[in-house]
């Protein structure tokens, strides 16, 4: 609890009898409020967890050792359970000193439970096959990584529990003799403690720095409504802070996701490498953390930017079938994965929006029917009513029962279903529909919700027609749909990226699916290598934007087209800005653009459709 929290929290307390007094408020409260609301997916995972240790070792370990290692921490969780509920049945009637305490006790709890998963490293060590390590380290270095959303705020807590998970696990393997490449193992361990301290610091300052900014904001508009009157001056400060608050998200935004990249890669590799199915899942859970940590910055800086009034509107004819081909391409993968079909209708309607609001409430409503969509499809349709045109996006997933349809546009509002969604399809902040709100009210265009219980629901966005040229109007075929199973055999990539953590990570993966490749850190490196004559033309250009000596990826892809012309090298730019602006630039210079982090399935999918594979 920061100071200022407590400090305002007892003042609260002083001023007014316990029977009376209002439950306080302040930054710190809402943190820990914040840390016990997410109390339920934390002992969900640690349950998997232990699950985990008790299936994997149970057949190896000593029973002495494996039995009070889950003795003690299920006790652990049940006491945390308890804890938990106890919280939520009394945390309405406490004055400071009690939330003082609760915070006290809940981080006990948290941090006995990080020790008892470094001694679980310690204890099961060297077990069974490398598999089996290999298994222990990710069950270990999960925990970290989900502790980054969960205790970024309270650095010191947070670095306390890295180091209780952390230190016994590259202790063990730095003692380990029994295995080649054991210190190099530790030493990589190692680098990801000081990666995921780095994450966690910058996803602290950004939520800290941002709640701050919100309650300095807040408290402006206040006064300036009890003084009925706005000044100059105070709307001045008023949209300074704003504009800054916008700009330290996309700035954090962007340091964070080049290490999300790079971690997504190279689990991406570690997966290639190994066939075991337990290890698969492991990596798969680390991709999922990787993409919930983006996701959430997403939210937060969209949401950022319609407050602030960062967003114009610009309406414009949009041809559906080119918008669907986009959506098509980013979802399909998502879909297949899960099980699910995904259709498109209507693609032959012209509407009149703005191109960029519309994707972005698009992808949302479909990003958000297949996260609660487990069996059946999603559809996204249009059609034509009363001169106007109706976009519709159907799922069959849960349904939302009636009493909650009114809620769900509310910020930070999760529907709450039965039985439980898993922690990986409750992850987010609950922006995703509010989101979706203001971007209709933005454009105009009036949406609706129907659903109904166990049977699905359906996101109706109406809006008006629109007109394009006669000339304009040549359909394109449709999507190829991207090869999940891809093979790059016999194809020359060409990586340009400074971050180098992130170029081997590419480097890995794209050999691991048959690419020959050949990397670079600047342009200058590039330069040289195209002035040198080499003998083959690269099959497509991968490459960053923002580059050393203020140069950018869009340099880079104009000079090897010269070098190559007149073939049009096709070209893959990736960027860790979120802010847009990069549209009309791939139009014009003819790339296609992937958001940082890029998990493996996406970059697969659109690197299929660059080169034209069919599966």
């Amino acid at each position: 609890m920061t100071g200022a929290g407590a400090g305002g929290a007892a003042e609260a307390g002083e001023a007014a009898p316990a029977a009376t007094r209002a439950p306080p408020t302040g930054s710190g409260v809402e943190h820990l409020r914040a840390l016990y609301v997410q109390t339920p997916a934390t002992l969900t995972g640690n349950l998997v967890g232990m699950g985990l240790i008790a299936v994997i070792f149970g057949p190896l370990a000593d029973r002495r050792l494996l039995l009070p290692w889950l003795a003690v921490i299920s006790t652990l969780w049940l006491v945390r359970l308890a804890h938990y509920l106890r919280f939520r049945l009394r945390h309405r009637r406490t004055d400071a000193a009690t939330w003082q305490r609760w915070r006290r006790s809940w981080m006990a709890l948290v941090l006995i439970q990080a020790s008892m998963w470094g001694l679980a490293v310690w204890l099961f060590w060297g077990l069974g096959t490398p598999y089996h390590k290999v298994a222990l380290v990710l069950i270990a270095y999960t925990y970290c990584l989900a502790s980054v959303q969960l205790l970024a705020t309270q650095a010191g807590i947070f670095l306390a529990f890295l180091s209780l998970v952390l230190t016994p696990t590259i202790a063990r393997i730095a003692s380990d003799r029994s295995e080649p490449f054991h210190l190099q193992l530790a030493v990589i361990l190692a680098l990801m403690f000081c990666i995921t301290v780095l994450m966690g610091r910058t996803y602290g300052t950004a939520l800290g720095y941002a709640i701050s900014l919100k309650a300095r904001t807040d408290e402006l508009a206040a006064r300036l409504r009890a003084e009925m009157g706005i000044s100059d001056e105070a709307r001045r400060a008023a949209e300074a802070a704003n504009r800054a608050k916008t700009q330290f998200f996309a700035a954090a935004s962007h340091d964070l996701r080049q290490p999300l990249h790079a971690m997504g890669l190279f689990a991406e590799a570690l997966r290639q490498r190994s066939r075991d199915a337990e290890v698969a899942s492991l990596v798969n859970s680390i991709n999922e953390s990787v993409d919930a940590l983006e996701g959430l910055f997403g939210e937060l800086l969209d949401i950022t930017r319609i407050d602030t009034g960062g967003v114009e509107v610009h309406p414009a004819p949009v041809r559906l079938h080119e918008l669907f081909a986009r959506l098509r391409l980013h979802f399909e993968p998502v879909a297949f994965e899960k099980g699910l079909m995904l259709h498109f209708r209507g693609g032959r309607h012209v509407v009149q929006a703005d191109p960029v609001l519309l994707e972005r409430t698009l992808r949302n409503l479909v990003s958000n029917a297949i996260r609660y969509t487990e069996d059946g499809g999603v559809l996204v349709s249009c059609r034509r009513r009363a001169g106007r045109l109706l976009l519709q996006v159907w799922d069959s997933g849960i349904g939302i029962a009636p009493a909650n349809l009114a809620r769900v546009w509310e910020e930070f509002y999760q529907v709450h279903t039965q039985p439980p969604l898993d922690t990986q399809q409750r992850k987010g902040l609950g922006l995703g529909l509010a989101i979706v709100k203001r971007m209709a009210d933005l454009m105009q265009t009036p949406i609706a919700l129907r659903s109904r219980l166990g049977h699905g629901t359906v996101f109706t966005l109406e809006v008006p027609a629109g007109r394009v040229a006669r000339a304009a109007v040549d359909m394109v075929p449709a999507a190829v749909k991207p090869p999940l199973g891809l093979t790059l055999q016999g194809r020359l990539i060409l990586v340009l990226e400074d971050e180098a953590a992130v170029r081997e990570g590419l480097v890995v993966v794209l050999q691991a699916w048959g690419a020959d490749v050949i990397a670079f850190e600047a342009v200058e490196a590039l330069q040289a290598w195209a002035d040198a004559a080499p003998p083959r033309a690269p099959d497509l250009l991968l490459v960053d934007y923002r580059l050393p000596q203020g140069r950018t990826g869009i340099e880079a892809m104009t000079l090897l087209r010269a070098r190559w012309r007149p073939r049009r090298l096709p070209a893959i730019l990736i960027t860790g800005s979120s802010l847009g602006g990069h549209e009309d630039e791939a139009e014009r210079h003819d790339y296609h653009l992937l958001i940082k982090p890029v998990l493996p399935n996406k970059l697969r999918a659109m690197i299929a459709f660059k080169l034209g594979l069919h599966g």
